[in-house]
């Protein structure tokens, strides 16, 4: 991989749609890397408003949302699918990622499914090499463990989680910005929408399910963001008794956003790969054109209530 990165000049770093801090802190990290290389990098994501609570991170300001014409090399960076690239990549692309579900649509494939985060694979890959992290790498690889590890609270957090974040800590990661920005900053449409989520949301089976669904009306009252509604979503898991959350989000376009989160031995992977989603075993998401909210819902209920 570095070898192909050594001989490309003019490199694009890809984060994908509505990019999370583990897809962006990846690509700040590598960026940050090429400039030591005095290479030419774009970083390249498509979505054009990006969640503002990763301002916080390396290069931010550097985000450009047209693809270069020319590039001898893309790196995308947690991207299990190509469609979460949201651009036709035509150069050689290296695919870095921690998703079980991940297409292998590089043309070259570094997927680690035993990584809680991208930054991991991608820390783990500085280290083999023998790169050095310094601070600004340092905060972007500590941003993308901390997001993916839900504040190492996910089932997959393990010594090596912990490991990580004490050599990032070494290596001067700013690690009290990263809390702060990703787990409490808030705007007042982000608090207003978590609001109606939280009075509108309801239980199935025993209280084991927890259901959010979201519609435009509910967006445009509260002014919030797409991204706003998963802090909900995360917030009712700490019910008693839930295993399950689900939300599904209607778009300005009449297409929906479906994300699943469980705990235990329940795999929502399996059940977003039924509507052509993918994630992970506790934390999964699938997107919906062509049916309403109503409609759509009541099949994915049936496909849930299977594993109760």
């Amino acid at each position: 991989m570095f070898q192909t990165i050594q001989d490309a000049q003019h490199i694009v770093l890809i984060a994908h749609i509505n990019p999370d801090a583990d897809s962006f802190g990846s690509a700040s990290a590598m960026y940050t890397h090429l400039m030591r290389l005095e290479k030419k990098v774009i970083l390249y994501c498509v979505t054009e408003r990006i969640n503002p609570r990763l301002a916080f991170l390396p290069w931010f300001d550097k985000i450009r949302h047209q693809f270069p014409a020319k590039a001898d090399l893309a790196i995308s960076f947690d991207c299990g699918d190509a469609k979460r690239l949201g651009v036709e990549v035509l150069c050689e692309l290296i695919n870095v990622d921690h998703h079980k579900s991940n297409e292998g649509y590089g043309s070259i494939n570094v997927v680690d499914t035993t990584a809680i985060s991208t930054t991991q694979v991608l820390f783990d890959l500085f280290n083999a090499n023998e790169i050095k992290i310094n601070p600004k790498m340092a905060t972007a690889l500590y941003a993308g463990l901390l997001d993916d590890s839900h504040g190492f609270l996910a089932p997959k957090t393990d010594v090596r989680s912990f490991k990580m974040a004490a050599s990032l800590t070494e290596a001067k990661a700013d690690i009290s910005v990263c809390a702060q920005a990703l787990f409490h900053q808030n705007s007042l449409a982000a608090l207003r929408l978590k609001g109606l989520m939280l009075e509108k949301m309801y239980l199935l089976f025993d209280a084991r399910v927890v259901v959010h669904l979201v519609t435009k009306e509910m967006m445009a009252e509260s002014g919030g963001r797409e991204v706003d509604c998963e802090a909900a979503l995360e917030e009712s898991m700490g019910l008693p008794h839930v295993e399950l959350a689900l939300m599904l989000r209607e778009n300005r376009n009449g297409t929906f956003k479906g994300s699943l989160r469980s705990v235990g031995e329940l795999d929502v992977e399996k059940i977003a790969k039924q509507f052509g989603g993918g994630g992970h075993r506790h934390a999964a998401g699938l997107d919906v054109e062509g049916s309403s909210l109503d409609a759509f819902y009541q099949k994915l209920i049936t496909v849930i209530k299977e594993e109760f």
